[in-house]
C-alpha cells in the first residue's frame, strides 16, 4: 500500500456540519465506494457535583499527536481494505453540543467501514495526546478523564 501523505488533524474550535456535509459531497464521484461510516464526537452537558460542563478547551503536543494519528491511519489503511480516511480532531474551545470529533472512512464493501471506525476511534482515545479542560457553566474548570 502506497503510504498517505502526512496531515494535519487538527481544526479551531468546533467542527462544523457544513465541513462535515462537504467532506462527504466531495466522495459521490468516487464509483469505487460502496460504503461510507463517520463517527461524530460530542462535546457533552455532563453534570458533575451539580456544575454543568458548558464546554471543552483541547489542546495537544500538535507534532507528537498528529504524528500518532498519522501512524493510526497507516495501520487502519494496512488492516482494513480502505479507499478513503479523514480525521479532524478540534482545538480551542468548544461548547456543549458541538462536534469536536470527526472520523470518516470508505471502502468497496460495508462490513469493512464499522471495523475501521471503531478501531480508529478506539486508538486515537487510547494513544493520542490530546488533553481536554472541562469548563463549567460557572466559569470553574478541570481536566477531562478520557473514558
Amino acid at each position: 500500500m502506497k503510504l498517505k501523505k502526512p496531515q494535519n488533524a487538527f481544526k479551531q474550535g468546533a467542527i462544523s456540519s457544513d465541513f462535515i456535509g462537504e467532506s462527504i459531497a466531495k466522495h459521490q464521484t468516487k464509483t469505487s465506494i460502496g460504503a461510507h461510516s463517520l463517527f461524530l464526537g460530542q462535546v457533552r452537558a455532563d453534570i458533575m457535583d451539580t456544575k454543568t460542563v458548558a464546554a471543552i478547551k483541547y489542546t495537544a503536543y500538535e507534532v507528537m499527536a498528529n504524528k500518532k494519528i498519522n501512524e493510526i491511519r497507516e495501520t487502519a489503511f494496512d488492516k482494513f481494505e480502505l479507499t478513503c480516511m479523514h480525521i479532524y480532531h478540534s482545538l480551542g474551545t468548544v461548547k456543549a453540543g458541538e462536534i469536536c470529533l470527526f472520523v470518516f472512512v470508505s471502502a468497496p464493501r460495508r462490513n469493512v467501514v464499522f471495523k475501521a471506525v471503531e478501531f480508529i476511534v478506539e486508538e486515537l482515545k487510547s494513544n493520542v495526546p490530546v488533553f481536554g479542560k472541562e469548563i463549567f457553566e460557572d466559569e470553574s474548570h478541570q481536566w477531562k478523564k478520557n473514558i
